[in-house]
């Protein structure tokens, strides 16, 4: 089974007139490859999953790994609140090739451990050959994966190998950790924890904010799965604004705005999000500005003086 470690990074799914935009999804795909992002991700929370027919889903991934071409692997997310709908979009990314699925927590209903156990262990026992990494995100989806559950899931279904983690809670990794065994990989999900989650055991991130700094995200995680934590400290400190700024608006809003004025894809995404405001575009382009992404009247507002060594 293939191992996913370092930056996986969420790509967004680009739009063109309401359907998916393939050119821009290459642009996309090309650039994080150039920049040595470790593998790619799509379907994910950045990728507005929730708006997209399970048609498009499947067709995303198909897209995907055709332009990726094997030369990093593709994690996709599969999960849906349904179990079927997430059998079948967990069965198809295997069918076409994908490395691994990423699977939410069953949102809005608030699944009892029982339930999620078995809804997990119905995905794994699927597809036994594909990795599966859950993604406990208990912001969005209203429920936390308990460490118990993950630890008999874990025992019973060798291809769980893994764990999102979007929470705040630091005190979980440990702890999780410690019950399940180090070698469980866990990925950090919020993205200025990346270095911390790192430190105590995380062995990548899968962080929106590589979609706009993709060569300093791949190189922190890098730098972190080596033990040079006092440079990869360094690049956490560099990369804390760009990490708050994709949450000024819901994500991925600002994620598309600032890439849109780059060229990279169309200011488009699908109602029920809208535009941000026009606040939120001046913080936005000034951060923009000051990490290089578009061209400054100003000097830079964030000076980085080691940032040669990284990129």
């Amino acid at each position: 089974m293939v191992e996913f470690k370092g930056s996986v990074v969420p790509l967004i799914t680009p739009f063109k007139n309401g359907n998916l935009d393939e050119a821009a999804l290459e642009r996309l795909i090309e650039r994080q490859i150039e920049a040595g992002s470790h593998a790619l991700s799509v379907g994910g929370t950045t990728g507005e999953p929730g708006t997209l027919s399970l048609e498009e889903r499947e067709y995303l991934i198909e897209r995907a790994l055709f332009f990726i071409r094997g030369r990093v692997p593709l994690l996709a997310g599969t999960g849906s609140l349904r179990l079927d709908e997430t059998l079948r979009l967990t069965r198809a990314a295997q069918r076409m090739g994908a490395q691994g699925a990423l699977v939410i927590t069953p949102y809005y209903v608030k699944p009892n451990p029982e339930g999620l156990y078995r809804f997990f262990g119905q995905v794994a026992a699927s597809v036994p050959e594909l990795p599966i990494v859950l993604y406990n995100i208990p912001g969005r989806t209203g429920v936390e994966i308990g460490i118990e559950t993950v630890a008999r899931l874990r025992r019973e279904f060798k291809n769980i190998v893994g764990l999102k983690h979007s929470s705040k809670d630091m005190e979980y990794v440990s702890a999780l950790l410690r019950r399940v065994g180090r070698d469980f990989q866990v990925y950090c999900g919020l993205e200025a924890l990346t270095f911390p989650m790192m430190c105590v055991g995380a062995v990548g991130t899968i962080a929106a904010t590589a979609n706009w700094l993709p060569r300093e995200t791949a190189a922190l995680c890098q730098l972190a799965l080596e033990g040079r934590y006092q440079e990869a400290r360094e690049l956490h400190y560099y990369l804390l604004e760009a990490n708050e700024a994709v949450f000024w608006d819901t994500n991925p809003i600002p994620l598309k705005t600032v890439l849109a004025w780059m060229g990279l894809c169309e200011k488009e995404w699908r109602e029920p999000l809208g535009p941000t405001t026009p606040e939120i575009e001046a913080r936005l382009r000034q951060m923009a500005q000051a990490y290089g992404l578009l061209p400054a009247q100003d000097p830079p507002v964030l000076p980085d003086p080691s940032r040669k060594q990284y990129v």
